[in-house]
């Protein structure tokens, strides 16, 4: 079909358009290649190094960044000899930024080496591993959870309703009694005369608090 002709209804001819290379289900992949060839990609192990900036996601700013000042300072009235002074701040940082560097040339590569290895087998691991067992445990336990919904609906929804029911029907009431013995002792003294007297008191209260 490509460079064909046709012949229209009214006659006139046309060229079929040329397709540019490419899938026919993505006609502009060629296109698409050339803008991907443009962007850079970085790869992890081809990607370049800065020397200068070793740190620049600032892991370790607040934890090893320690220079003389943050670990010996002389408070006022307390100062030892400039010489003195100025020799200890250059001992410090001198040792300091050396015994580094020769540790870390003794060990710096045997160190990467163990934690490269660590690293590989913790994402080896999780992506083998720990990621499978999740979503083996989550479809295994969405089918638990569907027979446990189901029980609970089938036996213990019923069952605790009947009960809510049972204890709803309960009444209770409160009936407040008064004790006759404090009315008794709370009389003045000149009513305990004789017994009839209290008696007599007593059938009046008695009476009054059951009438």
């Amino acid at each position: 079909m490509s460079g064909g002709k046709y012949v229209d209804s009214e006659g006139h001819l046309y060229t079929v358009p040329i397709r540019e290379q490419g899938n026919i289900y993505k006609p502009n992949n060629k296109a698409m290649a050339e803008e991907m060839n443009e962007k850079q990609v970085y790869d992890a192990h081809t990607k370049e190094i800065d020397l200068v900036n070793r740190d620049p996601k600032h892991l370790n700013d607040d934890v090893v960044k320690i220079d003389f000042e943050d670990v010996i300072a002389e408070p006022e009235g307390t100062h030892s000899f400039d010489g003195i002074w100025k020799a200890s701040f250059t001992t410090f940082t001198v040792t300091k930024y050396w015994f580094y560097r020769l540790l870390s040339a003794l060990f710096g590569i045997p160190m990467a080496l163990i934690w490269g290895i660590y690293f590989a087998i913790l994402s080896f691991l999780h992506i083998w591993a720990v990621v499978p067992c999740i979503k083996s445990f989550l479809i295994e336990i969405q089918c638990i959870s569907r027979v446990y919904s189901i029980y609970v609906h089938t036996f213990c929804d019923p069952l605790f309703e009947a009960i809510g029911k049972i204890f709803s029907n309960i009444r209770i009431n409160t009936q407040k009694e008064i004790d006759q013995k404090p009315f008794l002792i709370l009389l003045p003294a000149y009513h305990y005369k004789n017994f009839q007297t209290i008696e007599y008191l007593k059938n009046f209260i008695v009476n009054t608090c059951t009438s």
